[in-house]
């Protein structure tokens, strides 16, 4: 049965493109090839030692990886093949960041390629109050493959561009003038150490990775045949444009999904709005639910908005709200603060244009001394909230008509 399976997939295989054959010798050339390194570089025995590490005892972390790439994997191979630089280089953002888009170092690189903030920047990458656009899969994978093809059109060799984008530019040129040469074989002298290990190794575990991923034996014998179709399917998300400054929760709403969830497909956004100082910005929604977006989401422009501010020194409540133009208790309610102290450097989210206000349920409310704060009954609160009875808990909001 095993068997049959693999037949029927291998057109469709995890490899994005590779064409699979039996000799397990002609496939891991392929990749090599590919990469601008002699076959020789099989000989090499700490990647052979990685190879077999991966394959017989690291084998439960290596797939639980290459599934979490099943997400990003078909939207990220369609760039990489149009800009027709090798079809590896996935792997390079496996070997980065585990397929994660919140992955960060201790050197402060972050998103699935790893960028650092200058370089980022340097390739149009967004960094700000409201967005680090390094998380954000299509566009960081934009910048990368930029990237890359600047470090080939420098060093020539796919291999190179791949050990400069893990130690910079200068460490591989200066590892190539101290050896003499751009020779694979002698620039990974494990006596000589041209480059740090890190990047030694580096260039070992793309390769490893890239060979495992389209094994078809080695998934079919770890029971991980599921993700053999990964390559070949359609993307799991799309791009949807809204206007800047709008909630993911009237997103979510529209489209009958957990806000939770949908944050997870924007993790680009550092809070739950899109950028007020933009006139659109872009979020990512379900594939499956661009049906419901483009019937239910009915937002438009000059609507609520959300603001990320700073606390200045001498900033107080009122201050503030009245630079916003906004009742200083709508921004007391939606950051949950309870005093109306403030401190230098603390960031409030400010909601402008609104029509409402949000209190936040603290222990011991009840709908009758909330109802009384703000001079309301107890049934126009549970009418504006759609409450079906008066139980509520705290930490939840409740909305407050600001004409109370």
């Amino acid at each position: 049965m095993k068997r049959l399976l693999a037949a029927l997939v291998l057109s469709a295989i995890y490899s994005f493109g590779y064409f699979i054959v039996e000799d397990d010798y002609a496939k891991q050339v392929e990749v090599l090839q590919s990469l601008d390194i002699d076959t020789s570089f099989l000989q090499d025995t700490v990647f052979t030692s990685m190879r077999d590490n991966m394959r017989n005892y690291k084998t439960k972390q290596f797939l639980r990886v290459l599934e979490n790439g099943a997400q990003f994997a078909p939207i990220l191979t369609t760039m990489i093949e149009e800009a027709k630089i090798p079809d590896v280089f996935l792997y390079l953002a496996m070997a980065e960041s585990g397929f994660s888009t919140n992955a960060y170092s201790k050197a402060k690189a972050s998103g699935l390629w790893q960028f650092m903030a200058p370089t980022a920047k340097k390739y149009n990458l967004l960094i700000d109050d409201y967005v680090d656009e390094r998380r954000d899969p299509v566009k960081s994978t934009e910048a990368a493959i930029k990237y890359l093809q600047a470090l080939h059109d420098r060093f020539g060799k796919w291999y190179l561009a791949a050990m400069a984008y893990n130690c910079g530019e200068g460490r591989v040129s200066k590892a190539i003038t101290q050896a003499g040469t751009d020779s694979l074989y002698v620039l990974l002298d494990e006596n000589k150490k041209y480059l740090p290990k890190e990047t030694r190794d580096y260039i070992r575990k793309i390769v490893v990775m890239a060979y495992l991923s389209q094994d078809v034996n080695f998934l079919l014998d770890n029971e991980a045949s599921h993700v053999l179709n990964s390559g070949n399917m359609s993307p799991s998300f799309v791009k949807a444009d809204i206007y800047g400054g709008s909630s993911l929760a009237d997103v979510a709403e529209a489209i009958d999904m957990p806000l939770k969830e949908l944050l997870a497909y924007n993790t680009h956004l550092k809070y739950f709005f899109t950028p007020p100082n933009k006139d659109t910005y872009h979020i990512y929604i379900p594939s499956d639910k661009l049906a419901l977006f483009e019937t239910n989401f009915k937002i438009e422009r000059g609507g609520s908005k959300y603001y990320v501010y700073t606390v200045e020194k001498g900033d107080s409540l009122q201050k503030i709200a009245k630079r916003y133009d906004v009742s200083y208790q709508v921004i007391k309610d939606f950051n949950s603060i309870r005093s109306d102290i403030i401190r230098a450097g603390q960031k409030l989210i400010v909601p402008t244009a609104y029509t409402t206000r949000y209190y936040t349920i603290q222990s011991g409310d009840t709908l009758q001394s909330i109802s009384t704060k703000y001079k309301l009954t107890v049934a126009q609160l549970m009418q504006t909230n759609n409450l079906k009875d008066s139980t509520i808990f705290p930490g939840a909001k409740l909305e407050i008509p600001m004409g109370n």
